[in-house]
């Protein structure tokens, strides 16, 4: 079964056989060269330096990790303001609701883009806002939100910037260079790895001013201690292993750029298989990310039978998500996916739209 949903991916056969390494105990020498190793490529793969950056690795999904972001580095006295187009903008606005941190909500329907000029206009008329937080990639639509003109804004107006970049990281361009402190991902989605491995890309100065209102997500304290090769709960060791794994292997092909390249050219022969059916992307290839695309359902055709349709021909597609499910259907082309088997996808949608 080939997994096109936004995670978890369908593993290469190297990274599954990584599960298989012997049983490991998280207190030795040897749990700990696995933790360095992991934390050191991960900064490496967008050229950061280790002196100013860190990875914080953890056990959990990807939602630990943005739990983890928000509650520990929106500081006591800070204000959060919320990017919210979809619906994992709005799990942020959860998890600040959740802490009691104050915070304000830019809202956007699911199908708009991120207003440049309301959240300007947000953060000039509130200066105890310190940080903004957004979705680089919405799954909830496929869109890929312009990051780089938000960090722009931050720039502007002296906010912090935190983004949740779980279905990016590894595949989309991110830029480390403006007022971005922080990026929240996870092991099982570009970068192909299995999930129960999350990690905080993290400023070492915002780490500084990082506050505790969580236990087990205490941003700060697993970054002390991972530095310290220390780690202050059992992870889960092999899912590590396959991380470790999964981004030697992202290493080998070539990076993120490779990683995306490859990622486009599957994502557009379903867009122009699709096309050529009659099913229309929800998006031009410009406004959506490489990793996922939505595509509108054909008229007279159930979400419903579109999947068991395909499913019973060995590949499991994703629906819209909420009041979207009876509109959209989407397509990850994440994990190991070949060409061949994008052709295979398509012949199966002509079979079943011929039927």
């Amino acid at each position: 079964m080939l997994l096109l949903n936004p995670g978890p991916v369908t593993l290469s056969e190297r990274v599954r056989q990584s599960l298989l390494q012997t049983d490991l105990c998280h207190r030795e020498s040897e749990f700990f060269d696995l933790q360095d190793e992991a934390r050191a490529r991960l900064i490496d793969i967008y050229g950061l330096d280790p002196s100013v950056w860190t990875a914080v690795l953890m056990t959990g999904s990807g939602t630990a990790a943005l739990e983890s972001m928000i509650a520990g580095l929106v500081p006591a006295q800070g204000k959060l303001l919320i990017v919210q187009n979809g619906v994992y903008g709005e799990r942020i606005a959860q998890i600040a609701t959740q802490y009691q941190i104050p915070h304000t909500v830019v809202k956007h329907e699911w199908m708009e883009a991120p207003d440049l000029a309301r959240i300007d206009a947000a953060l000039a008329a509130d200066p105890a806002i310190t940080h903004l937080a957004v979705i680089h990639h919405e799954t909830t639509t496929g869109r890929l939100n312009d990051l780089p003109a938000i960090d722009r804004l931050c720039q502007a107006r002296g906010v912090r910037l935190l983004a949740d970049t779980v279905s990016s990281f590894g595949a989309e361009a991110i830029d480390f260079g403006g007022h971005i402190d922080a990026v929240a991902a996870t092991a099982n989605k570009c970068l192909h790895g299995v999930p129960g491995a999350a990690f905080v890309i993290v400023r070492r100065a915002a780490l500084a001013n990082a506050v505790s209102r969580t236990y087990y997500l205490d941003i700060a304290r697993y970054a002390r201690q991972q530095d310290q090769r220390n780690t202050p709960f059992t992870p889960s060791v092999h899912a590590f292993y396959a991380l470790v794994e999964a981004l030697r292997e992202h290493q080998d092909e070539g990076g993120w750029q490779a990683r995306h390249q490859r990622y486009a050219a599957l994502a557009e022969e379903v867009r122009t298989g699709l096309a050529a059916l009659g099913i229309e992307a929800l998006w031009p290839a410009a406004q959506s990310s490489v990793v996922l695309r939505a595509y509108k359902l054909p008229a007279g055709v159930t979400y419903e039978q579109l999947h068991d349709g395909l499913k019973a021909r060995g590949f499991i597609i994703y629906a819209g998500q909420g009041g979207l499910s009876s509109q959209l259907f989407r397509i990850s082309t994440m994990g190991a996916l070949t060409a061949a088997d994008m052709h295979r996808l398509i012949a199966g949608f002509r079979e079943l739209l011929h039927r």
